[in-house]
């Protein structure tokens, strides 16, 4: 078996193979070259956390494939992203929270999370710039290890950090991490939707928890390497505008049930090399390639479509024509999936339901039969109902 080193970079050329050449037309400044790929960040991690059966997306994001652009060429383009209105927004949001070396940050942290700890009347802000991610990641780690040492208020503006996900590293760039006098590290993740009368939307704070914990999931791996281990605290600062204003508010967030979630369904995700070894031999994901071909490309990997890929993958509209094709009751959600068992098609849940298929003596087949005999006899009296 080779060395580790040795597999490592076989694999990064394998993934680059199946970014594929780049062309002038694709935005290349040169042809012939595999294209930079694409950074895989926490909320498309946590997307893949919540899927992880979908080999497909895993090998795209892996490889660092810009599935936008994939999907364009398949004919299926997604309107999967954020508005440029709502992005400049945020960042102009997020400059005022960070504005003066962070003091209203630090105060904001100080209050909801370290009210018996020192005021930040000072911190240390570290220069974070170096080259490359790799570059960036390390020069993150020694600051933590540094302001830890300090024991004294830090504030890491937009810190680079590194997770393993399948195999294949992820460099994730959090909206701050504070470091505590006592040597705690604080996520903050800086939102532009507001809370009105303390309280936001729970479906995007769910979002921002879940985005969260793939960040102190992260952490935890560089805290680990680090001795004594600094504890990395489960309770994330959510920082949002305060009801109709731009005046900044904060709440804590716990988010041990999605760190612990995240970090279990990252564990199960098939490693990268074991997807990409399964493939044809020549595959590529290039999307100025002929759309029969890049057709073939995508479905020699096996894809988990579920309506929520809606909201988290470019590729969705694609994969959800071709689930409907196929007559797949994942088309239909998961938690349907999960109550028909070994019933995966419509066409087999239909005729189990008319008994034309299936054991009668399976509980599912047995409902599905009870169900479509209620629904007969419900549009039958229907029928025999007098027309009011």
């Amino acid at each position: 078996m080779p060395p580790p080193r040795t597999r490592g970079k076989a694999l990064r050329q394998q993934l680059a193979e199946l970014r594929g050449p780049s062309s002038p037309t694709l935005g290349s400044a040169r042809a012939g070259r595999s294209p930079s790929p694409r950074s895989l960040d926490a909320r498309a991690l946590a997307a893949l956390a919540s899927n992880p059966g979908c080999d497909r997306r895993a090998l795209l994001d892996g490889a660092g494939v810009d599935k936008a652009a994939l999907a364009v060429a398949l004919g299926a383009p997604s309107t999967f992203g954020q508005s440029q209105f709502a992005f400049m927004r945020g960042n102009a949001f997020e400059a005022r929270v960070k504005a003066d070396g962070g003091a209203e940050l630090l105060r904001l942290v100080h209050t909801e999370l370290d009210p018996g700890a020192e005021p930040p009347e000072s911190a240390l802000v570290p220069d974070l710039s170096a080259v490359g991610p790799e570059g960036r990641a390390a020069r993150t780690a020694l600051a933590l290890r540094e302001a830890t040492e300090a024991r004294g208020w830090a504030l890491l503006d937009h810190p680079l950090l590194a997770l393993d996900v399948a195999g294949s590293p992820a460099f994730l760039e959090p909206d701050a991490v504070v470091v505590h006098p006592d040597g705690g590290w604080t996520v903050v993740e800086i939102k532009s939707f507001p809370m009105l009368d303390g309280s936001a939307d729970p479906a995007k704070v769910g979002a921002a928890a879940r985005q969260s914990a793939v960040y102190v999931l992260a952490l935890e791996a560089v805290a680990a390497r680090l001795d004594p281990v600094p504890v990395v605290h489960h309770r994330v600062l959510l920082v949002c505008p305060r009801d109709f204003t731009n005046l900044p508010t904060a709440s804590p967030v716990d988010i041990r049930k999605q760190r612990a979630v995240t970090r279990r369904q990252l564990a199960r995700l098939t490693r990268i090399e074991e997807i990409a070894a399964a493939l044809p031999e020549g595959t590529c994901f290039a999307p100025g390639l002929p759309r029969e071909e890049l057709t073939a490309a995508v479905e020699s990997v096996p894809a988990t479509y579920a309506p929520d890929c809606l909201a988290a993958c470019e590729l969705a509209f694609y994969c959800r024509d071709r689930s409907r094709a196929e007559g797949a009751v994942t088309s239909c959600g998961r938690s349907l999936r999960a109550e028909l068992g070994g019933l995966t098609t419509v066409d087999e849940v239909l005729a189990a339901a008319h008994g034309t298929a299936g054991d009668p003596d399976d509980p599912t087949v047995a409902a599905l039969r009870r169900a479509a005999q209620l629904r007969a006899e419900a549009l039958a009296g229907r029928e025999g109902a007098p027309c009011r």
